[in-house]
């Protein structure tokens, strides 16, 4: 839902907030189990056994680490839900009580492809992506806000007809 204020607009996003990614949560389950066979493994076996198998969890962690960085940095400039607060050139999102201010460079453009709003730095790099727009208007007028064009609430003309008769 968009409601234009005196500086920009406050726009509701309706997309689903960001979720866990089960993948991520598995592979860490994976590592737990790895600790627990490690720990048995240097009760039981030989130490060149338990060393190598000490190796392989470190190994299994330090991956698991650059994975989870990787996600993390991914979904960084995902924006699909909460309130977005639009003035030229600027924007914050409000999601959840996590406030994010966005500015937007001088050399940024904003990019509206279907009812996604992309901002993307000068070599054409994404730096955020904003969808769960009520509609694809909602977006544009988004877009326009951003890059500084001034929005007008439609005035309604009432006309009051005059229904006495004339005698």
């Amino acid at each position: 839902m968009l409601k234009l204020t005196d500086d920009g607009a406050k726009i509701t996003l309706e997309g689903q907030p960001q979720t866990a990614d089960n993948g991520m949560f598995w592979f860490g389950f994976a590592l737990l189990v790895g600790a627990v066979a490690v720990a048995l493994a240097m009760s039981l076996l030989s130490e060149r056994l338990a060393i190598g198998a000490l190796a392989l969890l470190i190994i299994g962690s330090f991956v698991f680490n650059k994975q989870r960085q990787k996600h993390k940095k991914a979904m960084s400039g995902m924006i699909r839900s909460g309130t977005l607060w639009v003035r030229a050139g600027e924007l914050v999102h409000d999601d959840q009580g996590k406030r994010e201010h966005i500015h937007i460079a001088d050399e940024d453009k904003v990019v509206l492809i279907g009812d996604e709003l992309q901002i993307v730095d000068r070599h054409d790099v994404r730096k955020y992506s904003i969808s769960g727009f009520e509609s694809r208007q909602e977006a544009t007028a988004t877009k326009a806000i951003l890059e500084g064009q001034a929005l007008t609430k439609r005035h309604v003309n009432i006309k009051m007809s005059n229904d006495e008769s004339r005698s």
